[in-house]
């Protein structure tokens, strides 16, 4: 099995990948970057509104285009209510990541089996698999910048100048930059280029001045454009939003320097492998290719670094990081595969057999504690149910097995089933933690709306998930701490908890108010309450 997996790599990964992401696509909640997003793309579609993008019908230019566009037009193929639909790129785009990053493994001229490894582990750490819910349009910017940095790379080794290469990764470059802006240009390209320039050095630099020019401008055309249009189309909301944009880096989400040291733990089960790699000293002369290890560390490092330079911070930030990290840890796995079964130190030994140790008991545990916590919800999934538990205890004693026999290529690859796993048969079992039964979706407000032949109005910024469920335009009437009131008759308000009296007040005294409907987006037992409004009928008197 391992022979035909190794053999077929591109279709290995693809096969992954379907297994983990595709087959339950539809099944985690939206959350509020991805409501964000589909908004946009659905408003793109009903409004056509493709080039001066909106949310809730304003003006929305925080966020690049592309990755709305690829959304959109997917949403157009498969619907756009299709939350499968809609998810697609951002899951190809995770495909897309791994296949570029085995790419440039072997053009980093390790084996195809070190290669595919890497590419294991990029697509299966944490992070990488938990962007495409909590922020998709990341996992574009930094998947194009990746196929950028691939032929970025062999622009500089190839002893001929390619203009060929040069251009092609300008178009990938100009891809990322129309998908985030400049983020994947500081969090990958810039470390790449200080840890190529410190391993590889850059030889005959002058003779490549000019495609190199050339591929500034390109990339420039291909990822501004956008940025100069809608600057001069709508210049007045453009620099408002870029204003407020530009000062959130200094003064929203402000972390200390260190908040990303512990950046290695976002590559999930792969957290004490990762930490083990970046052991420079240690590993520097146990691996086979000591100047590629010495440049991911580097790209690692550099990036981490860099990063933290930035006053705001978020872990979902870090993922550009782990992109060399997945290739600085495939060349301690290697390591383990080669010299595992002839290791005498205690110190090298126990940390290999904690972590997978730690792995198989989770398989072994999980069914038990699964039933515990979740016995009356897991019997609307018990078929899930029962598949995870039989696979993953099985994958648990298989795992202690073959690392008692230090078998350690068998146990990396049971590992990654392990992932696959739970993500194949497991995650219909998260529906089992709906425990909210106040919950109320706001989409059948367009049935009173109809009933009373009203139009609804919202106090504040109405939230992402909210405004997504409800498929519509929803006016804020309240700003600048001013109620502009609705000119008809008889009108329906949104209103959080928080806002209740100070509205009402001012309207009491030529309006009647009724409360009609809560609406509650909650879907477990926490209670966030951005997602909850009280929706009142308002009146004349």
């Amino acid at each position: 099995m391992i022979k035909t997996i190794e053999k077929y790599p591109i279709a290995s990964l693809s096969i992954v990948v379907l297994l983990m992401l595709l087959v339950h696509l539809n099944v985690p909640n939206v959350t509020i970057m991805e409501a964000r997003n589909f908004i946009t793309a659905r408003e793109m579609v009903h409004d056509n509104n493709w080039i001066l993008t909106t949310m809730n019908g304003e003006a929305r230019y925080q966020k690049p285009p592309l990755p709305t566009w690829i959304t959109a037009i997917s949403g157009l193929i498969f619907g756009m209510d299709n939350l499968f639909a809609l998810r697609l790129p951002a899951a190809i785009m995770v495909l897309f990541l791994g296949v570029f990053g085995y790419f440039l493994s072997l053009k980093l001229e390790l084996s195809k089996k070190q290669s595919l490894q890497n590419g294991f582990i990029l697509v299966t750490s944490f992070y990488i698999i938990a962007i495409i819910n909590e922020a998709p349009w990341d996992i574009f910017t930094h998947g194009f910048m990746l196929a950028g940095v691939y032929y970025i790379f062999q622009f500089f080794e190839e002893e001929k100048v390619s203009w060929e290469k040069a251009l092609i990764a300008a178009i990938f470059v100009g891809l990322s930059f129309l998908s985030k802006g400049p983020v994947s240009i500081y969090a990958i390209l810039l470390p790449f280029l200080i840890s190529y320039g410190i391993t590889y050095k850059f030889k005959k630099l002058k003779t490549k001045i000019a495609p190199l020019i050339s591929f500034v401008i390109l990339f420039i055309i291909i990822g501004g454009w956008w940025f100069i249009y809608v600057r001069l189309a709508d210049s007045k909301a453009f620099l408002e939003i870029a204003g407020k944009e530009t000062a959130n880096w200094s003064s929203y989400n402000v972390k200390p320097f260190y908040y990303y040291w512990s950046f290695f733990i976002q590559s999930g089960l792969w957290a004490i492998p990762a930490f083990i790699s970046l052991l420079y000293p240690y590993l520097r002369n146990r691996v086979e290719n000591n100047k590629v290890y010495k440049f991911t560390f580097w790209w690692t490092i550099i990036a981490v670094i860099l990063l933290s330079l930035i006053p705001e911070k978020k872990p979902r930030y870090l993922v550009p990081v782990l992109i060399p990290l997945a290739l600085n840890t495939g060349f301690y796995i290697q390591y383990l595969i080669t010299n595992f079964s002839k290791m005498k130190r205690k110190i090298e030994i126990y940390p290999v057999y904690f972590n997978f140790l730690l792995i198989a008991l989770l398989g072994l545990i999980l069914p038990f504690a699964l039933y515990f916590f979740l016995n009356e919800a897991i019997q609307q999934h018990w078929v899930s149910y029962v598949l995870t538990s039989i696979s993953i205890f099985l994958i648990g004693l298989l795992i202690i097995k073959k690392l008692f026999q230090q078998k350690i290529k068998s146990v990396f690859y049971l590992t990654i089933l392990f992932m696959v796993t739970i993500f194949t048969f497991g995650l219909p079992i998260s529906k089992s933690l709906t425990k909210n039964k106040a919950f109320n979706s706001i989409h059948k407000l367009h049935k009173l709306e109809r009933s009373y032949n009203i139009k609804a109005y919202v106090i504040g910024e109405i939230t992402p998930e909210l405004l997504w469920d409800y498929n519509g335009i929803l006016k804020n009437v309240y700003k600048n701490e001013k109620l502009k009131i609705p000119n008809e008759n008889q009108f329906g308000l949104l209103l959080m908890n928080k806002d209740i009296k100070l509205i009402l007040a001012q309207l009491e005294n030529d309006y009647n108010t009724k409360l009609i409907e809560t609406y509650n987006l909650n879907v477990g037992s926490k209670s966030k309450e951005r997602l909850i409004r009280q929706f009142y009928l308002i009146s004349k008197k």
